[in-house]
């Protein structure tokens, strides 16, 4: 892998990102079971993936929307 590329985990959880969830619970089921992470864990490791370059230049769609509802909550605070 070179260095600026993502690893395997991190596009994982891009990739679980851009899929829509039905019902409670389902995004946090798929979390555990696909990426074998706490859902804790997991939006830590997406919190600091939405500053991360290398994700941007992976998924600018995904990256950017995120982005944005981060932004959007953080006004609400």
């Amino acid at each position: 892998m070179e260095p600026d590329e993502l690893g395997v985990r991190e596009r994982g959880i891009l990739a679980l990102e851009r899929r829509g969830f039905v019902g409670p619970g389902a995004k946090e089921r798929a979390i555990r079971e696909e990426l074998g992470l706490a859902p804790v864990r997991y939006y830590q490791l997406l919190n600091a993936l939405l500053d991360d370059e290398r994700a941007l230049a992976h998924d600018p769609v995904t990256v950017n929307r995120l982005r944005r509802v981060r932004e959007a909550r953080r006004s609400e605070r």
